[in-house]
């Protein structure tokens, strides 16, 4: 008799994507870390005198911690996880991109 077909191995389920920035819950300016870090949704209204790092032009679109494609208005921030920063906000977490 003919050998019983060989079934090929079941494909692996791709792995989850990281939720897409609509999906995360959008930080809040009175959320403690927020606080605590000087988080605004709006660079140009941190407090320069507070907050001294603060550079004209430094905002989460440009920092090493964000998560958001080019373009996004929100996206994920390693410092905030599973939250959403607006890409014009600022905190004193800031590192700017290489």
């Amino acid at each position: 008799p003919a050998p019983a077909p060989v079934e090929p191995p079941a494909a692996a389920a791709p792995e989850p994507a990281a939720p897409a920035a609509q999906e995360l819950a959008r930080l809040e300016e009175s959320d403690p870390t927020a606080q605590a870090l000087g988080y605004r949704h709006d660079a140009s209204l941190v407090d320069a005198t507070r907050y001294p790092a603060f550079k004209q032009g430094s905002r989460c679109s440009n920092c090493v911690q964000f998560r958001g494609q080019e373009g996004d208005e929100w996206g994920g921030c390693n410092l905030f996880p599973g939250k959403a920063v607006n890409a014009a906000g600022w905190c004193s977490g800031y590192a700017a991109k290489a």
